[in-house]
């Protein structure tokens, strides 16, 4: 006769193990120690089992018949339901260690051994740490796309939008890692898309035009600050590289000889090494400052640490101080600077310009196509930019 759960509440310890049986193998097993175990006699293969379906109040009769009935299922399909228990506990130990934490450690190992910019790096572990105290100890294959939104909305919370923008992408990226080592199956933040506040453009401040040009090129040749900073100012406004690629500028790196600047791949946007030509006048600049900084490694030098180069803000402070604001110049400015002009010139194959900027496309061909073509054009166009701007300082 089927149990009851009236019976099995009433049910005492017994003084040895004692089976009672429900109905189609289904049974509890009574414990001398006062367990009440549910278990589910079958045949798979000839030979007599008996598959463990839980203990009791917590799995009441109910649903101890709905997971027998389950079994049944899998035994007419050909499947023995031990094997399935032990494969879904195998993977759900796999799932709840891999954490979102653990794939998030691992991509910035990754990141690391490729050789990423100690400044990137710095910001994607900043990016995940505003994630990890929601997402970190969760199954990586369990997050949703809501739960995601929650980190994500507390940075816009306090006005940070782009920064909000930049978190769904990093976290996007653990989820795309994760799914390249087949521990996800998909990426939740593709879901996310449009439901993030979209962040105001700001464009970096430059001056596009000759005539102001000028005066600011008349202020960086004048200014009293410190050599080391002329001289950086000076040469962003020459060779116009990102300001990273020079503050961080070690004089191995230089062939004055040659007349040839070779930025390493680890410090580039592109991370792919960037050579550059150089004009006559940022040779000149660059033997001078070799007799001040040259006896060290680094051609930018702070003034607190040699071992350490200027900071980000020394050639901005600099330009304040010459009476520029941040709304009309700022060191990656020059960029933007000889970019337009060069452009607007119309003397300069596009591409070549594109090609000095160091914004060559990602195709192994067209990159070398770019080396190779226009290195003559870009000499020439270096040498043209300089006098040009050297022309405007007096």
């Amino acid at each position: 006769m089927p149990l009851t759960d009236a019976q099995i509440r009433r049910l005492k310890a017994p003084e040895k193990e004692k089976k009672l049986s429900d109905s189609e193998g289904l049974y509890l097993l009574l414990k001398p120690s006062g367990g009440r175990l549910w278990r589910m006699a079958y045949r798979f293969a000839g030979k007599q089992k008996a598959l463990a379906l839980g203990q009791y109040p917590h799995v009441g009769l109910l649903e101890a018949r709905r997971k027998r009935d389950a079994a049944k299922a899998l035994i007419a399909r050909g499947l023995d339901p031990s094997q399935e228990a032990k494969a879904e506990k195998a993977e759900a130990a796999l799932s709840n260690g891999n954490t979102f934490n653990l794939i998030a450690d691992e991509l910035l190992e990754k990141m690391e051994r490729e050789g990423l910019a100690k400044t990137t790096l710095t910001k994607r572990r900043w990016l995940l740490d505003m994630a990890r105290a929601d997402l970190g100890k969760r199954p990586i294959r369990d997050i949703t796309a809501s739960e995601i939104l929650v980190p994500l909305r507390k940075v816009e919370a306090l006005g940070n939008y782009e920064t909000a923008r930049r978190l769904r992408a990093t976290v996007g990226q653990v989820f795309r890692y994760a799914i390249a080592t087949a521990r996800a199956e998909n990426d939740p933040t593709f879901g996310l898309k449009g439901a993030l506040t979209t962040p105001k453009v700001v464009h970096r401040a430059a001056i596009t035009d000759w005539q102001r040009l000028a005066g600011l090129i008349r202020c960086i040749w004048d200014y009293e600050g410190s050599y080391e900073t002329r001289a950086a100012l000076k040469l962003m406004a020459l060779l116009y590289p990102r300001p990273g690629e020079l503050r961080l500028a070690d004089w191995t790196e230089f062939d004055l000889k040659k007349a040839t600047w070779t930025i390493p791949a680890p410090r580039t946007k592109m991370r792919r090494e960037h050579k550059k030509p150089l004009p006559g006048a940022a040779v000149e600049i660059l033997q001078d400052l070799h007799q001040l900084t040259g006896h060290r490694p680094l051609v930018f030098p702070s003034v607190s640490s040699p071992k350490r180069p200027i900071s980000e803000n020394t050639m901005n402070a600099a330009l304040r101080r010459m009476g520029f604001t941040k709304e009309e110049m700022s060191s990656h400015g020059f960029r933007a600077t000889a970019s337009t002009l060069l452009n607007e010139s119309g003397k300069w194959n596009p591409d070549a310009i594109e090609a000095e900027l160091g914004h060559v496309g990602a195709d192994e061909v067209r990159r070398a196509y770019h080396r190779a073509a226009y290195w003559e054009e870009r000499v020439q166009m270096g040498e043209w930019w300089a006098a040009n701007t050297l022309g405007l300082a007096t």
